[in-house]
């Protein structure tokens, strides 16, 4: 079965995705797993999705009540599955799509008027990618007050000594990957 939304309005819609290798797309069951963890953050939750792949993560948060999500990729192929995903669900109006160089830094969320509760965070694997990502979010000064950033990894590139701002709240192993959930210090109203 291929990729397809799993819980809200939406259950049960199929995406598209990029035969091969070059995005690799959360699969439905994590998926599930992790929205299951997150249950009441996901509500009216404005949603961040980094290295947006198919944009999986982030259209199944609109399925469940987000009010919003802006989805940030570097790929045109992985972007126009993206864009094709959005228009495929109807979930236009709730969308924004943006090519980036996420590594680089995150100055082009400037533009978007408001913080974000919800970041998923689906990086390469074992490219290094995780530290630079989550100190351009936080000089980005976009995140919200009490803002879940939630990382996909291996245990070959663990969450690094986590940058200052930041700290490991929760993390679960589901196979070979590794789901890593990550609060600014002091605000670690976490579901347990």
């Amino acid at each position: 079965m291929g990729l397809r939304i799993i819980g809200g309005e939406l259950r049960g819609k199929k995406l598209y995705t990029i035969p091969g290798t070059l995005i690799r797309p959360t699969a439905d069951r994590l998926r599930e797993s992790i929205f299951d963890i997150l249950s009441y953050l996901v509500k009216e939750a404005v949603v961040l999705e980094l290295f947006a792949g198919t944009g999986a993560l982030g259209i199944e948060a609109l399925s469940r009540g987000a009010n919003s999500a802006v989805f940030i990729d570097n790929n045109k192929k992985a972007l126009s599955v993206v864009e094709r995903n959005i228009q495929s669900c109807a979930v236009d109006s709730r969308s924004q799509i943006i090519r980036w160089n996420i590594v680089k830094n995150l100055k082009c969320i400037k533009s978007v008027d408001s913080q974000f509760n919800l970041v998923f965070m689906d990086p390469p694997y074992n490219n290094g990618l995780i530290k630079p990502t989550l100190i351009n979010l936080y000089n980005s000064g976009s995140l919200g007050n009490d803002a879940c950033i939630i990382v996909e990894h291996t245990p070959f590139e663990p969450v690094p000594a986590i940058c200052k701002p930041f700290e490991l709240v929760d993390q679960r192993k589901y196979g070979k990957k590794l789901i890593s959930f990550i609060k600014e210090r002091g605000r670690n109203n976490f579901p347990k």
